[in-house]
C-alpha cells in the first residue's frame, strides 16, 4: 500500500513542527508576579523579533514538507541517462 506521503516528507514536517515549539517557547516568559510592576522583558527582542520569524519559519518548512514530491524511479532513471549523453 502506497502512503500520500514518503519518510522525507514526514521529517521535513517534524522539523518544522519542532521550529514552531521553539519559537513558542523563545516567546515564554517576561511576565510580572506582582500585577501593579511592569516588567519591561516582555519587549525583548527575543520575544518581538526572533521568536515570530523561528515560528513563521517553522510554518514555511511544514508548507514545504507537505508539498515536497521526492523524485520517483523513472524520473532518477532518465536523469541519469539524460546526463550520460552529455
Amino acid at each position: 500500500m502506497k502512503t500520500t506521503f514518503g519518510k522525507q516528507n514526514y521529517q521535513i514536517f517534524i522539523a518544522g513542527i519542532v521550529l514552531i515549539i521553539l519559537g513558542y517557547l523563545l516567546m515564554i516568559g517576561g511576565g510580572s508576579d506582582d500585577p501593579n510592576v511592569f516588567n519591561p522583558a516582555i519587549f525583548d527582542t527575543q520575544r518581538i523579533t526572533i521568536a515570530p520569524m523561528v515560528c513563521l519559519l517553522g510554518f514555511i518548512v511544514v508548507i514545504a514538507g507537505i508539498m515536497w514530491r521526492p523524485k520517483t524511479a523513472a524520473a532518477q532513471q532518465s536523469a541519469k541517462t539524460d546526463s550520460v549523453k552529455n
